[in-house]
């Protein structure tokens, strides 16, 4: 009887044998068998678990804010961890990985190529979360837009306009043009409002409307106090330079536009002027004869 239980249990693991060395084909230099196939399988869910593991222990005791950056680098360094996984698998397991490297080369340089520029945003994303130059929040300036940052991503950073309209960044281009983070410094902004006055006009009561107007606006911050700057006798006008601090800079429009109309009604009313562009014309005459 034991020799039966033997005999067939041999049969048994004989034919599974038999079933994970049958080998897939894929070309007469790659191939599979399905013994390397489930190794290559097992390997991977191996590593997934490891990776998990990894970072449950590594987050464990980081800030909140911390937590969501590693885990942003951490999606991307897994998808790398994989592929040296599922290639040294393939070895192991007998794959000539040589050969799958020679038949996919063209396939590869062009993938290589169309994601040039996926891997420039995602390492522009890595030194933006590790620099730590633009953070959630902070208003930006890039090639004239600016936005208020709502999500720093490996790849793009989204920031919302002043029209409420969203911007989506690749991350590359930190890299290639000047930022500028108008709040890096704190969320108070300087911004100022220009206008020019006629030449004989009172510059004493110029001033002290500019600072008026300023000190009545409710969104104008008190401190540090608005200041007038007399900048320029310029051709047609004397110039001053209304110079006020905000505490959101996404206001900053809608409040230089409420000084104009309120520096504009002051003028009215107090008889000063602003002056149109003045130009000397020369007329000359041609007298000589006609012949």
């Amino acid at each position: 009887m034991q020799d039966n239980v033997q005999e067939v249990t041999g049969d048994i693991i004989e034919k599974a044998n038999s079933i994970l060395d049958y080998t897939i084909h894929f070309s007469n230099e790659i191939s599979v068998s399905l013994r390397g196939l489930l190794y290559i399988i097992f390997a991977l869910f191996l590593t997934s678990i490891l990776l998990k593991l990894i970072r449950r222990i590594v987050t464990k005791k980081l800030p909140e804010n911390d937590k969501h950056k590693f885990g942003t680098v951490f999606s991307y360094l897994r998808w790398f961890v994989y592929l040296i996984i599922f290639l040294v698998a393939m070895h192991v397991s007998g794959v000539n990985v040589t050969a799958v490297f020679a038949a996919s080369a063209a396939l590869l340089i062009g993938v290589g190529l169309a994601l040039q520029t996926l891997f420039q945003d995602i390492l522009s994303g890595i030194f933006i979360l590790v620099d730590q130059s633009v953070h959630v929040g902070d208003i930006i300036e890039l090639e004239g837009k600016v936005g208020r940052v709502l999500e720093i991503r490996l790849r793009t950073t989204r920031a919302v306009t002043i029209d409420n309209k969203v911007l989506v960044i690749p991350n590359h281009l930190y890299l290639t043009n000047i930022l500028f983070n108008w709040t890096e410094n704190g969320i108070e902004t300087r911004e100022s409002v220009t206008v020019g006055v006629a030449y004989g006009s009172d510059v004493d009561l110029v001033k002290q409307i500019l600072l008026d107007t300023a000190k009545n606006h409710r969104k104008i911050l008190k401190r540090p106090e608005p200041n007038v700057l007399f900048t320029d006798f310029a051709d047609s006008s004397l110039n001053f330079k209304l110079v006020f601090s905000l505490n959101d800079s996404f206001e900053t429009r809608f409040v230089q536009s409420d000084l104009r109309f309120e520096i504009n009604k002051k003028f009215k009313e107090h008889n000063i002027s602003i002056p149109y562009p003045q130009r000397d014309v020369h007329v000359y005459s041609n007298t000589q004869p006609l012949v």
